[in-house]
């Protein structure tokens, strides 16, 4: 259970909670990277790769604990980009399926994975400041 700040009225997460979320972004981190580094896509590492998939387990099973904390904005900015990056590879893999359409693949796919490193880098900062992420309503 969260504690409430009597400054902003708003809860205050665990720090096991909050450990909890860097070590989501490490492993989403840890995915990405090894596209970058590999011979695959940055995005298809990141939706593929076991520490990302596992991430997201772990964003579902704890995602009701984060509820009224600045985790929780985090917790539905990861889950956000991890099923808007496998939108985006799906549409890239229909474009890919004609000759004519492989190099919007291509970009989708370089675009999307470069969308993906900023958002892991932007909200792990976020939450190094232990601040919330800005999602729309």
């Amino acid at each position: 259970m969260a504690d409430i700040d009597g400054s902003t009225g708003q809860a205050v997460p665990t720090q096991g909670l909050v450990s909890y979320t860097h070590i989501i972004y490490g492993l989403h981190a840890f995915s990405a990277v090894t596209g970058l580094l590999g011979t695959t896509f940055i995005v298809t590492a990141f939706l593929s790769g076991w520490p990302s998939i596992i991430a997201v387990v772990m964003n579902y099973i704890k995602r009701g604990e984060t509820q009224g904390t600045f985790l929780e904005s985090h917790f539905r900015w990861q889950i956000r980009t991890f099923w808007f990056a496998l939108l985006w590879v799906v549409l890239a893999v229909l474009a890919g399926l004609t000759l004519v359409g492989l190099p919007l693949a291509w970009g989708i796919a370089i675009v999307t994975g470069l969308w993906v490193l900023y958002r892991i880098v932007r909200g792990w900062l976020r939450l190094v400041s232990e601040k919330g992420m800005p999602l729309p309503a």
